[in-house]
């Protein structure tokens, strides 16, 4: 199938369902039932059995599946100088459950440790697999997004400091993943799309955030973070509405945020959820600058139900209507586990539908330099 840069025609957010092996080493550690050492041998002969498995169904992007976290966010946020994650009075609520009760916090000024353990995760990838390594890393907006101004009290009494050091310790991420041979780098963030959702609006309002500011402010500190990264990098955004044992937290189509998310946002791509009607029509497309790709997030990973073949290809056609169909890809909605709980569905039907991404990819894109479907 032919494909330039990343993102490419068939792609992928990049968590998957851990395997049971994995999920019974994880319990044991927290158990302490077994060593660093042997938990850390489990997770690379499990690793290595994912890479081949996304390798032989054809897909250009290879990801480790998150299977070192067991959070999408907070094991990367509580990994940075300054945070730490904590038990908490409650977990993050969706649609009728709630995470495990855990929390970060604020101790110190925030920087980038230069031994993150996140860039070894990268070098093991990169070691294993001849394809396209891609790292998954939670966008820089996520850690204020999950508390509030009271969380940084006695630490940055200016939020504006907060920005910076947080911009800077970014800046520095993206330069040392680089170093260590990422060239396609994944900023996970649903701090953009939750603004689409007059609820979480209103919380925010609530709070004391003005959640225009806080686009804008979220905008300029990822632009800073990520301005000196090399021409041979590309940095894409997957933007989700929550994602938690199959449930949800936000709604709303992406008209609120379009344009300032595709022309001021510095970043070469965007995985859009568009699973269901929660995400709106494809009419924010028309916003989509040329030069930049929309990865359509057509097949949900919340069921194990197979999506109809035609209906997608029809949805991808009704897409080119507002966005040239060069400049769109195809992949899931969203991971298939952002914690390691993972979705309600089985491993093989994951993999049936990362089959699937990849069979209409091959047949919209094919492998001649003209796309089969042409914009209306």
């Amino acid at each position: 199938m032919a494909h330039l840069t990343p993102p490419f025609r068939a792609d992928q957010v990049g968590s998957l369902l851990r395997s049971k092996v994995l999920a019974e080493a994880r319990a044991k550690r927290e158990q302490s039932r077994l060593s660093a050492s042997r938990l850390q041998e489990i997770e690379d002969h499990e690793i290595k059995l994912l890479i081949k498995k996304q390798e032989d169904i054809g897909l250009d992007a290879i990801t480790d599946g998150e299977y070192r976290r067991a959070w999408w966010h907070y094991d990367f946020l509580g990994m940075l100088d300054g945070v730490s994650i904590q038990p908490s009075t409650q977990g993050i609520q969706f649609q009728g459950v709630q995470t495990k009760s855990v929390a970060p916090i604020v101790y110190g000024k925030i920087s980038w440790p230069g031994t993150h353990p996140f860039l070894e995760h990268f070098k093991f990838l990169k070691a294993n697999t001849k394809k396209t390594p891609k790292m998954m890393i939670p966008s820089p907006s996520m850690l204020y997004y999950r508390g509030t101004r009271a969380m940084f009290e006695g630490v940055y009494e200016n939020i504006e400091d907060y920005y910076r050091d947080m911009g800077e310790a970014f800046a520095l991420c993206v330069s040392d993943f680089y170093k260590a041979g990422c060239g396609y780098l994944q900023l996970d963030d649903v701090s953009f799309a939750y603004l689409c959702d007059p609820k979480q609006r209103e919380m925010l309002a609530g709070r004391g955030d003005d959640p225009d500011e806080l686009r804008d402010r979220n905008i300029k500190m990822i632009n800073d973070a990520i301005k000196d990264r090399p021409k041979d990098m590309v940095i894409t955004m997957h933007l989700c509405r929550g994602n938690f044992r199959s449930t949800f937290v936000a709604s709303g189509g992406y008209e609120p945020i379009a344009e300032p998310l595709f022309n001021a946002l510095d970043i070469d791509g965007y995985f859009l959820e568009y699973d269901n009607d929660r995400s709106g029509g494809f009419e924010p497309l028309r916003f989509l600058p040329k030069g930049k790709k929309a990865v359509l997030g057509l097949i949900t990973t919340k069921t194990g139900t197979l999506e109809s073949r035609d209906q997608i290809l029809r949805r991808i056609e009704e897409a080119s209507k507002f966005a040239a169909v060069e400049q769109l890809c195809l992949s899931p909605q969203c991971g298939f586990a952002s914690t390691e709980e993972g979705n309600a569905l089985a491993e093989s039907e994951q993999w049936k539908k990362l089959e699937l991404i990849v069979s209409i990819a091959d047949e919209v894109w094919g492998t001649t330099k003209q796309p089969a479907l042409k914009r209306a």
